[in-house]
C-alpha cells in the first residue's frame, strides 16, 4: 500500500502542474485575457481527488499496522485469498432478479405499468433466491 501511497502523491502533483501549466497555456493563447475554465477546473479537482485517495490509503495503510499480503515478495496467492461466503452455483433466482430489474428500467423508458410488473418479479425473485435453501431438493 505504500507504493500505492506514494504513486498517488505523485499523480496528484503531476495533474496540479498540468492544471498550472494548462491555465497558463490557455491565458497566454487568448491575449491574457481569460482562461479556458473548464479544463483548468477539471485537472485541479482531479489533483484534489488523486490526493483525497492518496491520504486515505496512506492512512490505511498506517492504521493497519502491517504490509498486506499482497505488498510482500514472499507471500503466496492463498494468504490474501479472503471468504466471500456461499453462492449456489445452479440457482436460477439471479437470472430471474436480473429480469425484473430489466422490467423495472424498461418500464422507467417505455412505460410506468411495466415498473410494477417488474416490481411483482423482483418481490417473487428475491423472496426465492432468500429461502432457497429452505425448501426442495438443498432444505437443510
Amino acid at each position: 500500500m505504500k507504493v500505492n501511497t506514494v504513486l498517488f502523491w505523485l499523480l496528484s502533483l503531476f495533474f496540479g502542474i498540468l492544471a498550472v501549466v494548462y491555465a497558463w497555456w490557455t491565458l497566454a493563447d487568448d491575449n491574457w485575457t481569460k482562461p479556458e475554465w473548464v479544463g483548468t477546473v477539471g485537472l485541479t479537482l482531479a489533483s484534489i481527488f488523486a490526493a483525497f485517495l492518496a491520504f486515505y490509503i496512506q492512512r490505511s495503510w498506517k492504521s493497519q499496522g502491517g504490509e498486506l499480503p499482497e505488498d510482500r515478495s514472499d507471500a503466496s496467492i492463498d494468504d490474501g485469498d479472503p471468504e466471500l461466503g456461499f453462492f449456489s452455483p445452479w440457482s436460477w433466482w439471479p437470472i430471474i432478479l436480473a429480469a425484473s430489474a430489466t422490467l423495472g428500467f424498461l418500464g422507467l423508458a417505455v412505460g410506468v405499468w411495466i415498473t410494477f410488473i417488474g416490481f411483482g418479479l423482483f418481490l417473487v425473485a428475491i423472496t426465492g433466491w432468500v429461502y432457497e435453501y429452505y425448501r426442495g431438493y438443498f432444505a437443510r
